[in-house]
């Protein structure tokens, strides 16, 4: 096994401190010697656009992606076009930040084949990467467990998004590896080898899956909480050839109403010795 990734490696999502507005965030996180921030919508929302961009490029952190886009199918579509426009907005936001990837939630829709679902994901993707391009932002397919099949995402192993990566052959495009989601499942090492090797491995993100889950969504575990075998997946993602951030994001209805700076320690010291 690798020795463990340094301080320089970890980067913490906005929705892990989900009550701290992005100010408070930025600070504690250099304070804590974290690296990296990958930036919530709703934080930059909740500060206004252009004093979000100011707070960022202040700091000292690295502004690792920004999340999330996606949600292209519909059965509509007028509705399918409002998307494509959703994205292609989110896109904007993301350079005006200086975030380099913006990650994907894809998107499903029940009143329809999880395969058109697929397909409507695919043309959305094709429409919005000239522009993502011209921006200088990554798109990052994300597959979701298949829970979320129903109305989060259509795409549901690493497989299944390495496969449109490929389809869609594009430079601008690639998967983001999330834990929480694949660690279940059989060939994900073998998909993170096949990304790695095509180029496509654009982001890790790592939590953990508690015994028993209270609740599907918000009921994440600290790294070593729960079952995921983080160091083993670690050493996957590292021989694949990835070296960018490991990205800590964590959505807890129980840690979200701790003190967040006694949360925040506990993220660091759980990133050092359990992932």
């Amino acid at each position: 096994m690798n020795q463990p990734p340094g301080l320089n490696q970890l980067c913490v999502h906005t929705i892990t401190t989900k009550p701290w507005p992005l100010d408070r965030a930025v600070d504690a996180y250099q304070a804590e010697g974290i690296q990296g921030i990958s930036v919530w919508q709703d934080a930059v929302l909740q500060s206004g656009l252009k004093q979000a961009a100011r707070t960022l490029e202040a700091s000292q952190l690295s502004v690792v992606s920004y999340v999330r886009g996606g949600f292209f199918p519909h059965t509509s579509a007028g509705q399918r076009q409002k998307a494509i426009d959703h994205n292609k907005l989110m896109l904007e936001e993301a350079a005006t930040i200086g975030a380099p990837l913006l990650v994907l939630v894809c998107g499903s829709d029940p009143a329809q084949s999880l395969s058109i679902s697929r397909d409507q994901i695919r043309e959305g993707l094709e429409n919005i990467l000239p522009y993502a391009e011209s921006l200088g932002v990554k798109l990052g397919i994300e597959p979701l467990h298949p829970m979320y099949a129903d109305t989060r995402s259509a795409i549901n192993n690493l497989k299944t998004a390495n496969d449109m990566a490929d389809q869609l052959d594009h430079p601008y495009c690639g998967v983001v590896v999330d834990v929480y989601h694949l660690w279940w499942d059989p060939d994900l090492e073998a998909e993170i080898m096949r990304c790695g090797r095509d180029g496509h491995l654009f982001s890790y993100h790592i939590c953990d899956w508690k015994v028993p889950t209270a609740d599907m969504l918000n009921d994440r575990g600290l790294m070593g909480e729960g079952c995921i075998p983080l160091k083993k997946i670690r050493s996957w993602v590292e021989r694949a050839g990835f070296i960018g951030f490991h990205e800590v994001e964590i959505f807890s209805n129980t840690h979200w109403q701790r003190d967040q700076k006694e949360f925040l320690r506990d993220v660091v010291h759980a990133f050092q010795h359990h992932s």
